[in-house]
């Protein structure tokens, strides 16, 4: 079994952390950490605090690892987490000139001009849901414009 995990909270750190836990702008998963390092630090027991947040124990003994590493710092997740865009300035530009052509580009076709111009070839349903996106755009720019 392992060691018991404890901190001890200054009460400034406390009460920043409890004003973390209510604030508006801060994100959920910061807040619950918030939560479980004040349920530590009254004494509850990490298995008890896997509980009631619905975690698993070795997220709650991560928290606490994370604080004493890093302090408040490690509350927050660390940047770059989730997909990068894919799509360049360049793309867009090239999206916008093709849209402009008189004629009918379909999907595949439009997918196969930016591969060209990438590494890596996008997807039919990719370039679609980006074509949607732009010809909405450009629809609501004329609507503008005219009025």
């Amino acid at each position: 079994m392992p060691a018991a995990l404890r901190i001890t909270l200054t009460k400034e750190e406390n009460k920043t952390l409890q004003e973390l836990e209510v604030a508006s702008t801060v994100p959920r998963r910061t807040k619950q950490r918030a939560t479980a390092l004040r349920l530590n630090a009254t004494g509850w027991k990490v298995q008890a605090i896997a509980n009631y947040l619905v975690w698993a124990e070795s997220t709650v003994r991560q928290t606490i690892h994370r604080w004493n590493q890093n302090g408040l710092a490690g509350l927050w997740d660390a940047l770059g987490r989730g997909k990068q865009p894919s799509w360049t300035s360049e793309d867009w530009i090239a999206l916008e000139q093709w849209l402009k052509e008189p004629r009918s580009i379909s999907n595949r076709q439009l997918s196969l001009h930016i591969g060209q111009r990438k590494t890596s070839v996008s997807g039919g349903r990719t370039s679609s849901s980006h074509t949607q996106k732009k010809v909405a755009l450009e629809k609501t720019k004329e609507k503008t414009s005219s009025t």
